[in-house]
């Protein structure tokens, strides 16, 4: 499981890159095995990659879903090398050892390790690593489309993202919006007929500052969020610029329509545009990403908490892929190894010790729920 996340790593699996190696490493690792394995590449890099073991067909079906790229170096330096899967301290250390090549890297060892056991489970057991989750869920959506006819029953998802190894039955949605002030240019030295699109902009992102989303209070996830991360307008400093855009990240809650979001957003623009004729602005969407919600009671997850030995139960406030996997019609939890507050960040590292808990906590679940 180690020299697998190094390899992994290695293959750095960033945007621009893709994953198709880092789908070769994982089936080069279980194939030999007699482990019935696929990859799907629809572009020179983009690529999907599953693993089935067969059951018997006496119980439904168990998928481990997790993705398979990373989010690149970053401008920060490093203390190590990001992509060269080093082995120190008791650590891997690299990018995406935690963001979640280290998941990946500990289902695809307790699916081997199961493999091996003697007799033979009573479900289907399925792994999949996807594409893009990083920028846009293209290989989960893909999988999603290609496999909803055909997987048959499933008795619940494990997206294997790190959670301290904590179980997770709820997360945020993701609302990212693009909100674009239109102006008129001019000279700089006669800004008076020009009309400044960046100050059009400061008096919006002022409102927006005061904006409040209602939405009743989750009792795991809170309140929703909303912050404001990019900007960016103007062509020269002698210009007065015609156009100024910033980009904002909502943070949705189960239940909440994206759609009402917006329109209290909309509505705000016309205020401003009431106020002020020469105000002008419009909104489009960059992600939508359904906040994910698993019941409490749900049989599936008393069945995860059994096979590890906890009734300890919460929620995470990063999105994942889980979202559209339960579009399978089945419920989803997150559960991986790795702190969850390395993800993204430079000199990234799982503790082996972390990743070997994983592996056999994910063996009880599959025996637990297969067997």
């Amino acid at each position: 499981m180690r020299d697998l996340l190094k390899q992994l790593i290695r293959t750095a699996p960033t945007s621009d890159k893709g994953e198709i190696e880092t789908a070769q490493v994982l089936r080069q690792f279980l194939s030999p095995l007699g482990i019935d394995c696929e990859i799907d590449c629809w572009d020179d890099k983009n690529a999907n990659f599953t693993a089935r073991i067969a059951g018997s067909g006496g119980r439904p079906a168990l998928l481990f879903a997790g993705h398979l790229d990373v989010v690149p170096q970053g401008q920060e330096t490093w203390a190590f090398p990001a992509f060269e899967g080093i082995e120190q301290d008791g650590k891997i250390l690299g990018r995406g050892a935690t963001d979640m090549l280290g998941g990946i890297a500990a289902v695809a060892a307790a699916v081997a390790e199961i493999h091996n056991e003697a007799g033979s489970l009573a479900g289907d057991l399925i792994f999949s690593g996807t594409a893009a989750e990083e920028t846009t869920s293209v290989g989960v959506k893909r999988f999603v489309r290609d496999v909803e006819s055909t997987i048959g029953p499933l008795a619940g998802i494990i997206v294997p993202e790190p959670t301290g190894m904590h179980i997770m039955r709820a997360h945020r949605g993701i609302l990212w919006l693009k909100i674009t002030t239109v102006g008129k240019t001019a000279h700089g030295s006669m800004p008076h007929l020009g009309i400044n699109a960046i100050e059009k902009m400061v008096t919006l992102i002022q409102k927006l500052r005061e904006h409040k989303i209602n939405y009743p209070v989750h009792p795991l996830l809170g309140g929703c969020s909303m912050s404001i991360n990019q900007i960016e307008g103007g062509q020269a400093p002698n210009i007065v610029p015609d156009q100024c855009s910033i980009r904002v990240d909502i943070r949705t809650l189960p239940g909440q329509a994206h759609n009402v979001v917006i329109q209290d957003i909309e509505r705000l623009l016309e205020q401003l545009k009431r106020h002020d004729k020469d105000f002008d602005a419009s909104i489009s969407v960059v992600r939508s990403v359904p906040a994910l919600e698993t019941d409490a009671d749900n049989s599936f997850l008393k069945q995860v908490c059994k096979a590890l030995g906890t009734d300890q139960v919460s929620a995470v406030g990063f999105t994942t892929d889980g979202p559209w996997l339960a579009r399978l019609n089945a419920p989803v939890i997150i559960l991986g190894p790795g702190d969850p507050r390395m993800c993204h960040k430079p000199n990234e590292s799982i503790a082996i010790e972390q990743l070997e808990q994983a592996k056999e906590a994910y063996k009880q679940i599959i025996r637990e729920v297969l067997s």
